[in-house]
Parts: C-alpha cells; structure tokens; sequence
C-alpha cells in the first residue's frame, strides 16, 4: 500500500512539474436560463401559493475568471462568472424582472477545449460546482412584497458538460448545465455559449508574414 501511495504522488509530482498553465477569463451567452426557487414561506409560517420558476431568452450574458493547468491534450480547469438576464420573469404570475446567478465550477478539458493547445480542434469537457441564484431582481411589485414573497440568493449543485473548438488559447464551446438542491428542492438550467480566452497562450499566436 505504501508503495502505490508513492508511485502515485511520484507521477502526480511528475506531471504537475511538466504541466503548463494559463489564466485568463470566460464569457458566456446563455440561449436559455431557468431557476426554480425554493418554497416561499411566509411571515407566519405558512406556505405561499407562488410560482417560484423564473425563466430568461437569449438576453443572458455572464463574465468572469478561469485558469488552466494541464497539456495540450487533456487540462484542469476551475472558473467562476457572473451571470445576468435582464428579461428574466415567470409567465405564470408575473412578479418581477430579471435573474442573476453565480456558478463556481472545475472542469476536465479534453482534446480542443483544453486551453492549452496551438492546433485548432474539437474538444469536450465535463464538470461541476455549486451556483448561486436569484430572481426577481428589479420592478417586484408590491403585491407579493406585501404577501411575504422575499427572493434571496439559493444554491444548486450543478452539473456541467461542453462541446466545443479551440485554437491557441480560445475556445468557443456549447455549455448544458443543469443543477439541483436536494434540501431545497431548488432547481437551475442554463444553456448556451462560451467563449474563453487564456492570455498567455493568445499572446504566443504570431503572424507568419511577420517573421519573414
């Protein structure tokens, strides 16, 4: 058993020494995004008959940070956005505008997705991670605000899984990820694109005219 403890940390060692990095930032259109919120309860106690979904069209854009470590073939990475619709409501009892989410997710890149490879290729990836959500973000009107109906921030551990092209540091990808709270019952979808950008490797593309 010991020995098999130090293979592996030898070739974990082994392949973090010869692994590149890169960092950088991702930016995301989700075609569609829909929240379920928890139960809304309440100033006494008691169960509010609200429809808690929330669901946003195309008008859903998100920015933040990522890094890689890895190869060409095969990277880890873990990124974080924030992500808005501005047109977010529920069709049912329209109670409010807009919905804001905040997903924080690692993924496994293979093949063009990786981020770290110079040749152009199809790629995939495969991740999870926990967001945060929230709806309802403006115009609430007061009758539910008087019912009780508070919209906080909720958590869903989601799932991620992508399918993509990359080339010298920027990948364009479609993105599913759906996500669930079992002690909630709270729900998340967002499907879409991403776009990232690792800047050290953007920063090696040279032009072959020049060089000449």
């Amino acid at each position: 058993m010991k020995q098999v403890f130090l293979m592996t940390a030898l070739i974990c060692t082994t392949y973090i020494l010869n692994a590149q990095f890169g960092y950088g930032f991702t930016v995301s259109n989700d075609i569609y995004s829909w929240y379920q919120n928890p139960e809304s309860i309440g100033p006494n106690e008691e169960l509010l008959d609200v429809h808690e979904g929330n669901g946003s069209l195309l008008l859903n854009l998100g920015m933040g940070p990522k890094i890689w470590i890895g190869a060409p073939k095969f990277s880890f990475s873990l990124e974080a956005q924030a992500k808005i619709g501005l047109f977010g409501l529920a069709v049912k009892d329209f109670k409010g505008l807009g919905n804001h989410s905040i997903p924080v997710v690692g993924r496994l890149n293979f093949g063009g997705l990786s981020g770290l490879d110079k040749e152009g290729k199809f790629g995939w990836s495969i991740g999870g991670g926990v967001q945060w959500n929230k709806t309802e973000l403006f115009y609430t009107l007061n009758d539910y605000t008087l019912l009780g109906v508070d919209r906080n921030y909720f958590k869903t551990y989601v799932g991620q899984v992508a399918y993509g092209f990359g080339l010298s540091g920027f990948t364009i990808h479609a993105v599913l990820g759906v996500g669930y709270n079992p002690d909630t019952e709270a729900r998340s979808f967002n499907f879409g694109l991403q776009y990232d950008f690792n800047l050290p490797k953007l920063k090696k593309i040279s032009n072959p005219e020049s060089e000449l």
